[in-house]
């Protein structure tokens, strides 16, 4: 039976913060954000990000695992539908423009985008399905429990950082042509990680 101790608490934070202040889809739409409309407008989208993955995570670790044991292919199904999401999002960052202006309501990161991205992210199934396997026991749901605890206070933690970082650099994009390459190159980051994932998933089959 495993048995929770400071160690085990250890292990879980380091895999956490790993997992969560690694650079991928998520990271990027935050720091744009960050960028363009500042922390505070940011942080919804940070909420629906660190709730939706932890929502994932207790879905996953509280008996969907096996389901996904029996159908390897919906994982395969996952990707290419989160990839279109990707997409959709690298464009809108893409064609944000150059402008610091926070009236752009309908460019901003909101909640439910930052949730529903967390479920259409093959990186978070994965950073789901490889933590339920480390830190669940069949004895017992204390173990996966902390472990559920410990990822949301760094997960949001971890995004909230990179929205920082978004504000802070700020300072440096200051006027409109630099900004609007930013945006530019983040936004084919994103839709470059999304057919990555989409041809990195047709290559296995």
């Amino acid at each position: 039976m495993m048995v929770i101790t400071f160690t085990l608490v250890m292990a879980m934070c380091a895999f956490s913060l790993a997992m969560s202040i690694s650079p991928g889809p998520v990271n990027m739409v935050i720091v744009s954000s960050g960028i363009n409309h500042g922390v505070r407008r940011t942080m919804p989208f940070v909420s629906g990000a660190t709730i939706g993955f932890t929502m994932l995570l207790a879905f996953i670790g509280f008996g969907f695992i096996q389901i996904l044991e029996r159908f390897p292919l919906f994982l395969n199904y996952l990707t290419f539908a989160g990839a279109a999401f990707i997409i959709y999002l690298g464009i809108k960052v893409a064609r944000s423009g150059g402008s610091l202006s926070v009236s752009e309501e309908e460019n901003m990161a909101t909640f439910w985008q930052g949730f529903a991205l967390q479920w259409l992210n093959p990186k978070a199934w994965i950073a789901c399905v490889s933590g339920v396997s480390l830190f669940s026991s069949v004895e017992s749901h204390a173990v996966f429990s902390t472990f559920v605890l410990c990822y949301f206070i760094i997960c949001y933690a971890s995004l909230a950082f990179w929205a920082i970082l978004g504000d802070q650099a700020t300072l440096f994009l200051n006027n409109s042509n630099r900004l609007r390459i930013f945006n530019m190159c983040m936004g084919s980051l994103l839709i470059g990680t999304a057919l990555y994932l989409a041809y990195s998933q047709l290559s296995a089959n």
